[in-house]
């Protein structure tokens, strides 16, 4: 029997974008050790999923993946002059290796990714081949997303707190305030307070329901330096679904310069956000007026056990009248007091908390600002509440 007869498949002589295409709608398998290369699409219309060895994508002509089906690689290779068009999935399970051409997904269709399952990898990721739309991974804890637009590899990095069973990521460059992509409008003006401006350049979206340390990088299509001229105040920022505007995410400071680097975010859960990108943190944060003075951060621990009950300020004690006001990391204010002493115990005295004010503001870093009104002077700090 000719090896050939384990393929059973269907060459149809179909017209989907001026070519030809393999038509699966029996058994394709490649065995291991095998290979097969597509120089034409492919319209996968049955299961694909037991392939051993090594399927690649070659020539000139840009190809297209289709069907009802996805299939799972083993090992995948491109080569193409123009791109690998996926107009449904493609699972991988051992290693991708990019040489020439990307693997495109349509960013406006965020069901449709490239999937690298558990223990799979990948080698040779550059500017001209990558994955331009959605990549996606399964059962990884940490992971850098070979992804971009058409002209730059722009990675987006993870380490988790466990495996992700799912995590999703992929790259825009446009503008946040009115994406190209998908509908929304994501005002980059409209931020926390610590934060000063947000690019409208260029973002990332990232899905997953574990918590997550994220690293972004930048480069001089960027821009940063129309932002900021101190590499320092560079900032990961996220937008919100709880609050409707940019947080600060920073973990760390900027590794670079203001045309090419890295930073890191703190840790925090992807799915709690729409959005991620860069931006510029506002130091000092919040000014009263242009001459603010730093104070100590205060730890408030609301437990009764008779230390750090209350967020007591020994700097404004005998300097007459006085304004505390006491923000969340959202920008929201929590609490505010005339001529305060000591009266912040771990709760709110405004009417905007909707659920659970009863039991108090959840633990977390706050920020303060104070207010001297007789002696014209400005205090700012942070504060943490433990529970």
């Amino acid at each position: 029997m000719h090896k050939t007869l384990s393929l059973l498949f269907i060459l149809l002589a179909l017209s989907v974008s001026a070519q030809t295409a393999l038509y699966n709608n029996g058994n394709l398998q490649i065995h291991e050790g095998g290979s097969i290369g597509f120089h034409t699409n492919l319209i996968n219309a049955s299961p694909m999923d037991g392939n051993l060895g090594l399927a690649g994508f070659y020539g000139t002509a840009p190809l297209l993946v289709s069907g009802e089906f996805t299939p799972q690689f083993h090992d995948v290779e491109i080569a193409l002059e123009n791109d690998l068009l996926l107009a449904l999935g493609v699972n991988n399970s051992n290693n991708t290796n990019f040489i020439l051409g990307n693997v495109r997904t349509p960013l406006s269709q965020p069901e449709i990714f490239y999937t690298f399952l558990d223990d799979s990898f990948y080698t040779g990721e550059n500017d001209l081949s990558k994955i331009e739309g959605y990549a996606a991974i399964t059962n990884k804890q940490e992971f850098m997303f070979p992804i971009g637009d058409r002209t730059y590899l722009r990675p987006l990095i993870i380490r988790s707190y466990s495996n992700h069973l799912f995590a999703k990521s992929a790259y825009f460059y446009e503008n946040a305030n009115n994406p190209d992509s998908f509908s929304g409008s994501y005002n980059t003006f409209n931020t926390a307070l610590d934060v000063e401006f947000v690019s409208n350049r260029e973002f990332w979206r990232l899905e997953g329901s574990i918590p997550t340390t994220v690293s972004l990088t930048y480069n001089s299509r960027s821009a940063l330096e129309n932002l900021t001229d101190d590499v320092n105040k560079i900032i990961p920022v996220g937008y919100s679904k709880l609050s409707g505007r940019w947080i600060n995410l920073a973990g760390n400071v900027a590794t670079g310069n203001l045309t090419e680097g890295i930073v890191s975010t703190e840790e925090f859960v992807p799915d709690d956000y729409e959005l991620l990108t860069l931006g510029v943190s506002k130091i000092p944060y919040e000014p009263l007026s242009k001459e603010v003075l730093n104070l100590d951060n205060y730890i408030v621990s609301a437990n009764d056990d008779g230390i750090n009950d209350t967020f007591f300020i020994p700097e404004i004690v005998g300097k007459g009248n006085n304004l505390v006001q006491i923000y969340d990391r959202y920008g929201l204010k929590v609490f505010e007091f005339v001529n305060y002493t000591d009266e912040f115990t771990g709760f709110s005295n405004l009417n905007n908390i909707p659920l659970n004010a009863e039991k108090g503001l959840p633990a977390g870093v706050y920020f303060y600002t104070i207010a001297l009104i007789d002696e014209k002077l400005n205090y700012q700090g942070f504060l943490y509440l433990a529970r």
